[in-house]
């Protein structure tokens, strides 16, 4: 009888136990989801612009339109998942991803396939909050849930490793319509794992906060539209400059409506503390190298050593396959260490080994790189997952989607900086400096205007230059290449001069930070 008495217990917690890591497998399955269509889209753009004739302006935004949703909407799908569920928005968010990954699959123009990204951002923008959410309320102990987060941090790696090498191998063998279809198969294995197994969870006695919930989305959606718009037509342009006003005035109205609701969408009383802001800075610095070193790369490589998708995405894998192995080591390592030294060390590392990136020439053999994408990816998994992890352990676990938004938001805003602003700054770098190039590289007077053209147009793929026109051409991509790395590396200075002044060691020390809304948080 005592054997039968010790055993139930024994087999509830092991099954408690498959509960929680089949949870945590799906809900690193929807993250993977939502970082995989971004770089998978980026590497079928080429035979989408081939195929329905997109012009470089229009092209810009087949990626883009999934980002701005995302961005936009993050904080307010926060909102939905602690009034509906949080199970309920992620299982909606990833059954809509399926949707808009059908919809690419089969569109056959090029609005087509910017309503479905805009229909994928919808549904990932509910999927990242609320799976972060997910972890967050069900694993209540800070010293594991602070591993457990760096782990779905991690899987947002995996996902953009994948992204690139599946959209290779299917364009190798298929059109780029079977790079779309990869995401709804792995959002059905998604829900057949989240369904069953994933527990819901909502913040009890909060209430819908329509006037912060439609500030914030316009507010943050002015933000997007203005990075990405401004890297084609201009910073200064009337149109980016109105969306520069929007932002301004949307910020404004919603820090005082925040400030006076009973039940904020997001208690703008947490920025309060230093160590909090420097955190969400640091989150998006983090994706704003990450993803912006990952662009850059694919541009280097496409442009001036002429490789394909597959190829390229081979020579990246150091970089997501060491941040992925260092993301998930560093959670074991904060236990020890807390948020401050991996933070700072993580970015020192990256600003050096984005440093060494820009010694990069079109001559540069491959033995040279990978040591230096493999530092950075390490430095990756220093940064990225302690960051997001340190926004949640600062918070109770019944605030867990508030604080989920606000870092995913943060995240994605540095993401679309990494691509729209160093994308923009490339761009403009390249423009300038080509026709030095031309002169320098001896190419005839006459010739100029047309190589010029087309760089300008994108259509140097299917009519390549050669000789003097192509060393031209290559130099100054590099040189693009080479300014925006630049950049990445102040700001990666900056943010760790940030991390080792403002941000606090061990907030989960302190007990459970900021049990009501109006307590000052303690973040990491």
């Amino acid at each position: 009888m005592a054997d039968i008495r010790t055993a139930q217990p024994r087999a509830v917690a092991q099954a408690m136990q498959r509960r929680e890591l089949l949870t945590l497998v799906a809900m690193c399955l929807g993250v993977m989801m939502t970082f995989l269509l971004i770089t998978a889209t980026i590497s079928a753009l080429s035979a989408v612009q081939a195929d329905l004739h997109v012009s470089p302006s229009a092209l810009i935004w087949i990626p883009s339109a999934y980002t701005l949703v995302v961005a936009s909407l993050v904080l307010s799908a926060a909102t939905l998942g602690n009034l509906y569920g949080r199970k309920r928005m992620f299982c909606v968010g990833v059954v809509v991803m399926i949707a808009g990954g059908l919809l690419a699959a089969t569109a056959d123009t090029t609005a087509t396939v910017i309503t479905a990204q805009l229909v994928s951002g919808l549904g990932g923008a509910l999927i990242l909050p609320n799976s972060l959410a997910i972890l967050g309320a069900t694993f209540t102990d800070p010293h594991r849930r602070t591993e457990v987060i760096t782990v779905w941090a991690a899987s947002s790696g995996i996902g953009l490793a994948i992204g690139p090498l599946l959209a290779g191998v299917l364009l190798d063998h298929s059109s780029w319509h079977a790079v779309f279809v990869s995401n709804p198969v792995l959002g059905v294995i998604t829900l057949l794992v989240a369904v069953p197994f994933a527990t819901e969870s909502l913040a009890r006695g909060e209430r819908l906060d329509v006037a912060g919930a439609l500030l914030g989305t316009v507010t943050i959606a002015g933000l997007v539209y203005a990075l990405i718009q401004g890297g084609q037509d201009g910073y200064t342009a009337a149109a980016v400059l109105a969306a520069w006003l929007v932002t301004v005035v949307g910020a404004v109205a919603f820090v005082v409506v925040e400030l006076r609701v009973a039940a904020p969408m997001l208690d703008v009383r947490l920025f309060a503390s230093r160590s909090f802001s420097a955190v969400m800075v640091i989150a998006a610095v983090s994706l704003l190298g990450f993803t912006g070193v990952a662009v850059l790369t694919v541009m280097f490589y496409n442009n001036v050593q002429h490789l394909n998708a597959l190829d390229t995405s081979w020579r990246m894998l150091p970089l997501f396959g060491v941040y992925v192995v260092a993301a998930f080591l560093t959670g074991r390592v904060i236990r020890r260490t807390g948020f401050k030294a991996p933070l700072t060390v993580g970015l020192l590392l990256g600003a050096l080994a984005v440093l060494g990136l820009t010694t990069v020439g079109a001559d540069t053999p491959y033995s040279r790189v990978w040591p230096l994408f493999a530092l950075f990816g390490a430095a990756s998994g220093l940064v990225i997952a302690p960051s997001t992890a340190a926004a949640l352990v600062s918070v109770a676990p019944e605030r867990a989607g508030m604080a989920s938004g606000a870092v995913n938001t943060a995240r994605q805003v540095g993401s679309v900086m990494g691509t729209a602003l160093l994308g923009s700054l490339f761009t403009a770098r390249v423009s300038a400096d080509l026709p030095h190039q031309l002169a320098a590289h001896g190419v005839p007077v006459a010739a100029r205007a047309p190589i010029e053209a087309a760089v300008t147009s994108g259509s140097t793929g299917t009519r390549p230059p050669t000789g003097a026109g192509r060393a031209a051409i290559e130099d100054a991509f590099t040189s693009g290449v080479h300014t925006g790395l630049t950049v990445v590396v102040a700001v990666f200075f900056a943010a760790a001069v940030l991390a080792l002044t403002a941000v606090h060691n061990r907030p989960h020390q302190n007990g459970t930070p900021m049990p009501t809304p109006s307590a000052t948080p303690t973040a990491s």
